[in-house]
């Protein structure tokens, strides 16, 4: 779902200066991690009634998967803990990402590096890692791609969590 969040709430996220926070998610593909991201983060924002504070995307470093949904066990995985992929596309980071977005999240360090090659360094300091804001004590979220069931259920894992984190950190609770 490329679009704004449209829940209604009050909320001080960045009252100060904005009306809105723009987080983008990134893995190398956009069919694994960052789209479970995204689909994750957006039922937080939602259920936080911040779906008119926060926008929220993903995109990969690479183009392998352009126009592709998620992958099909990401997509069982989430549907499983009520987490819906269903409008998510495959696209890769633009160069516009860096301009438009506040938060551009990596899901590890190898796309933190391609993307800080891809960006101007102005923009080097909106790109963190995920697990930044997570409480799982990891760096980065493994790539379930060539694994199993079990893969996927762990990226889910460290994803709500880092979620949780991001959506506490961006709401100042």
């Amino acid at each position: 779902m490329r679009c704004w969040i449209t829940d209604r709430a009050e909320s001080p996220l960045m009252a100060e200066s904005k009306e809105t926070t723009s987080v983008l998610f990134v893995c190398m593909g956009n069919i694994c991690r960052s789209p479970t991201a995204e689909g994750v983060f957006r039922h937080h924002v939602v259920e936080a009634g911040l779906g008119d504070k926060i926008l929220v995307d993903s995109a990969g470093t690479h183009a392998y998967h352009v126009g592709d949904p998620p992958d099909r066990r990401a997509h069982a995985a989430a549907e499983r803990r009520g987490f819906s992929l269903v409008d998510i596309r495959a696209r890769r980071v633009s160069e516009n990402d860096f301009e438009r977005f506040d938060y551009i999240i990596a899901m590890d360090e190898d796309n933190v590096a391609r993307l800080k090659e891809q960006g101007d360094p102005e923009h080097h300091s909106k790109v963190r890692l995920f697990l930044e804001f997570s409480s799982s004590g990891q760096r980065e979220v493994p790539d379930p791609y060539y694994g199993g069931a079990a893969g996927f259920e762990r990226v889910l894992d460290l994803v709500e969590d880092a979620s949780r984190g991001l959506l506490a950190t961006l709401s100042g609770k």
